[in-house]
C-alpha cells in the first residue's frame, strides 16, 4: 500500500533487504490560462500553456556535496541520460507536461550505486523560465512517486501542494544512505532562480 508523504517525512527503502530497483516518477500538469474567446456571449476558453519542466538527478558523496566536477559523473539529466555506473537511467525529456501520470521517469538500481555515493537528489527546474515569464506558481498537481520495479507497486507519493509562486526550481526529494540502509526524504524545497540546471547543482557544491 502506497504511503502519502508530507514535506520532511522520511521512509526506509531497503530495511529488511527488500527493495533493490526503484522507478522515480515525477509529474505536473500544464497550466490553464483563460482567454476571451469572443464569439457568442464572449465565452471564455481555457488553453494550456506549455511549460518545459526538466527533472534531473544530482549525485552527492557521503559528505552531501556533489560527487565530482565532471557533469557526467555528478548529474543525470536530459543531456546525460545514464550514469556511468548504470545505476541511474533517465527515460527522457517531456517538453510540455501534457497528459496524465508521470511526465518524466528515472530508474534507480540502488544495489548498483557506487560506494562513494551517499545521496541522490531529485530536482525539477523550468527551462528558460525567466525569458518565458514562467514559474512554479503556474504548475498544477506536481508530485514525485516511488515504485518498486520488481512488482510494479507504488511505495510512496509526495504531492507538492505549497505555493511556489515566482520560484523556477524545486528540490523535490532525495534517496540517501544511512549506515547500510537507504531512505527517501520528501524535501519540497523551492529555489527562486533555476532557469538553468547548474543553479541547482551549485547548491550541493
Amino acid at each position: 500500500m502506497s504511503i502519502n508523504l508530507q514535506k520532511g517525512q522520511k521512509i526506509d527503502l531497503t530495511k529488511g533487504g527488500g527493495l533493490r530497483k526503484v522507478m522515480v516518477g515525477l509529474g505536473w500538469d500544464e497550466v490553464k490560462k483563460v482567454n476571451n474567446g469572443g464569439g457568442f456571449l464572449g465565452l471564455f476558453k481555457q488553453q494550456p500553456q506549455d511549460i518545459d519542466c526538466d527533472a534531473s538527478v544530482i549525485i552527492c558523496g557521503n559528505n552531501g556535496k556533489v560527487i565530482s566536477n565532471d557533469i557526467k559523473q555528478s548529474v543525470v539529466y536530459y543531456g546525460n541520460l545514464k550514469h556511468p555506473s548504470g545505476a541511474i537511467i533517465h527515460q527522457g525529456d517531456n517538453l510540455t507536461g501534457a497528459g496524465d501520470g508521470d511526465d518524466e521517469q528515472i530508474m534507480v538500481d540502488i544495489s548498483r550505486l557506487p560506494s562513494e555515493v551517499g545521496k541522490i537528489v531529485f530536482v525539477v527546474n523550468i527551462y528558460d523560465a525567466r525569458t518565458r515569464g514562467q514559474h512554479f506558481g503556474l504548475i498544477e498537481n506536481a508530485f514525485i512517486r516511488l515504485v518498486n520495479m520488481e512488482n510494479n507497486q507504488e511505495i510512496c507519493r509526495f504531492n507538492l501542494s505549497e505555493n511556489y509562486n515566482n520560484m523556477t526550481g524545486l528540490v523535490v526529494g532525495e534517496i540517501y544512505r544511512r549506515g547500510s540502509e537507504w531512505k527517501f526524504n520528501a524535501v519540497g524545497q523551492p529555489v527562486q532562480e533555476a532557469s538553468r540546471l547548474d543553479a541547482l547543482v551549485a547548491i550541493y557544491k
